[in-house]
């Protein structure tokens, strides 16, 4: 940047309130010399703002900063998309404070978050970024006490952060003045419609008609956000710092095939094999998160898990110890970990097949931030590997395709690591105690025998892993033909003529409920991944509907029927229960087997989080 870029009105009407804290600009002056010609000195901040920048180690701009800064006229309404930890907050605060008259005693500016982890964390970057210019910044989110927060409000709050629904909440009570407020600001829209809180902002939105500008920051602009931007915003400008379907630089996205009943022992191989510092791990449901995080801990690791249903004591409990490291694995739902901002995850292991492309990437941009490189990992079935390579489309992604790690790879890597401590472990030379109990070891046990059973000892307590590679190929093998019976003309018949005879599954929608044939047809090939002539007959009753699946669809199912649960068919793990032999009419449960057995494993894990 050769010079200062121009500078719009409420830069300049901003310049001319410049009045306060008159002793901090001969402090400023020497700082003002040291800070780069393209930093923020060169936007020509108020003194405050610089001096609390400056504080907190910041002299360059990101590029989201950067763009926003460098806009001719902050009063119109504008849309920002910019990847999660981009700095997107300072963006939007930097200018709005900047054009801020002083003094202040109620609120003017709001800004909206998805979560209460990032309403929170908005709200204490405001507070350190307007520390010197002497307001009071309140927060406003479920789970925490209403009297506080009234009482924030009563006593002058400038900033206001909150949550959309508790944000509304006070809206409606009249505790929240709005008439006041000239901009508010939608951070991570995206997120806040994908949880449900259209109507929430809506009512805020409406009763806000006197504001001056509405700010969008989104990382994806998917239809329910522009069909929003389009009825609140008015002639928006637009600034993009995302591409659809870019990657991230700095996040190596890799994808492990594991076979579909093993995927929990496909997860113990790549944590074995991976060995995360701190990982954050997606699941699809909350009983599937706390499944997972219990399974883990049987398994040696230190895991925890963060869903919807958790308390605010205990979410908060679990978050602390992820950050400061004592938790190195959480196992998360996507609405749970929204707004999570914890800063060194070295690795986000997103297990099945993401929702869609834009939770993908979502998910993945948990990692990789800050400059720091992070990695991606998908466990996926072979035939998830398929409908995860559609997803992407032509998304400029580029995904590593592996095998799980299979168990002498496995047993390689922890012989390595068990030497590695062994041999490491600080000399003994002046400790006459271990020097004095080794010689009288010696003394009865032969040197080797003696290593033998130290390195046994080890091998222990560390998980060899699971043999999951004949399981992985026949699971190729078998998809490998389902590809090539898929090329027969659909409804291929049979000897005879006649179709095998299938089993009827009881799904619990109706015609009642807004389902017909073809949105049942739909769901269950999407969920089962199979083709139409997998499925036979439908029976649509008003109440709940009886579906005929063929062997190959009746396979798929028995192996996961989470797809059916998830959208709404089945009710969450009672998928066996809905089984009834095809020529029923009495609607008899038929029986089935609890399912496969784990894979046998060696020993006890010992990675636990290095």
């Amino acid at each position: 940047m050769s010079g200062p870029p121009e500078r719009g009105p409420l830069f300049f009407e901003g310049e001319r309130r410049r009045r306060r804290c008159p002793s901090l600009l001969s402090n400023l002056k020497e700082e003002q010399k040291l800070m780069n010609d393209n930093g923020f000195a060169s936007y020509e901040l108020r003194e405050e703002l610089l001096l609390a920048l400056k504080k907190k180690g910041f002299s360059i701009p990101t590029p989201v900063q950067e763009k926003v800064l460098a806009l001719d006229n902050f009063e119109t309404d504008l849309i920002v998309r910019a990847k999660t930890g981009s700095g997107k907050t300072l963006a939007f605060l930097l200018p709005l404070l900047q054009g801020m008259e002083l003094p202040q005693s109620s609120p003017r500016i709001l800004v909206l978050s998805p979560t209460r982890e990032l309403a929170q964390q908005t709200a204490r970057e405001a507070e350190w970024l307007s520390r010197y210019m002497d307001i009071s910044v309140a927060t406003l989110v479920g789970g925490l006490d209403m009297s506080t927060q009234i009482r924030s409000l009563k006593d002058g709050a400038v900033i206001v952060v909150g949550t959309p629904g508790r944000t509304l909440d006070h809206v409606n009570r009249g505790t929240l003045r709005t008439d006041g407020i000239h901009s508010i600001i939608l951070d991570e829209g995206d997120h806040m419609l994908d949880m449900g809180f259209r109507d929430e902002l809506e009512g805020i939105l409406d009763a806000l008609p006197q504001r001056e500008r509405t700010w969008l920051f989104s990382a994806t602009m998917p239809r329910e956000v522009r069909e929003l931007s389009k009825k609140y915003l008015t002639d928006p400008v637009s600034i993009s710092l995302v591409e659809d379907g870019e990657q991230h630089e700095d996040i190596v996205h890799r994808a492990y095939l594991v076979p579909f009943r093993h995927k929990m022992e496909g997860l113990v191989n790549v944590l074995l094999w991976e060995r995360p510092k701190r990982g954050l791990i997606f699941c699809h449901t909350r009983l599937e998160t706390m499944s997972v995080a219990q399974r883990l801990s049987e398994e040696g690791f230190s895991a925890g898990s963060l869903h919807g249903e958790m308390t605010q004591r205990e979410r908060n409990a679990v978050l602390g110890s992820f950050k400061n490291g004592h938790l190195p694995l959480l196992v998360a739902t996507n609405v749970a970990a929204r707004g999570l901002d914890v800063e060194g995850v070295t690795h986000v292991i997103q297990i099945g097949l993401p929702d869609d492309r834009e939770t993908f990437v979502h998910r993945s941009g948990r990692t990789g931030r800050a400059g720091r490189e992070g990695t991606d990992i998908l466990l996926l079935s072979p035939q998830e590997a398929e409908k995860f390579k559609y997803m992407l489309g032509s998304a400029k992604v580029t995904v590593e395709w592996k095998n799980v790690p299979d168990l002498d790879a496995i047993s390689r890597v922890q012989r390595e690591i068990a030497e590695e401590k062994l041999l490491t472990v600080k000399e003994a030379g002046e400790d006459e105690d271990y020097l004095l109990w080794a010689e009288d070891l010696l003394s009865r046990v032969s040197a080797k025998n003696l290593v033998a059973r130290l390195l046994w000892t080890l091998s222990s307590k560390r998980s060899a892993g699971y043999n999951l590679s004949s399981e992985l190929e026949r699971e190729l093998r078998r998809k490998s033909r389902f590809a090539g019976e898929k090329d027969r003309a659909p409804g291929t018949r049979t000897l005879k003529g006649r179709r095998p005879k299938g089993t009827m599954l009881r799904l619990s929608k109706g015609l009642a409920d807004g389902w017909d044939v073809g949105r049942v047809l739909s769901a269950v090939c999407t969920s089962l991944n199979v083709d139409r002539s997998e499925v036979g007959a439908i029976r649509m009753k008003d109440d709940h509907v009886l579906v005929e699946l063929l062997p190959v669809a009746l396979s798929r199912f028995e192996e996961d029927c989470r797809g059916l649960e998830r959208c709404g068919l089945l009710e969450e793990g009672k998928g066996r229960d809905f089984l009834l032999p095809a020529s029923s009419q009495g609607h008899q449960v038929r029986g089935r087997s609890s399912g496969p057995t784990r894979p046998r494993r060696q020993g006890k894990p010992e990675y636990r989080g290095r």
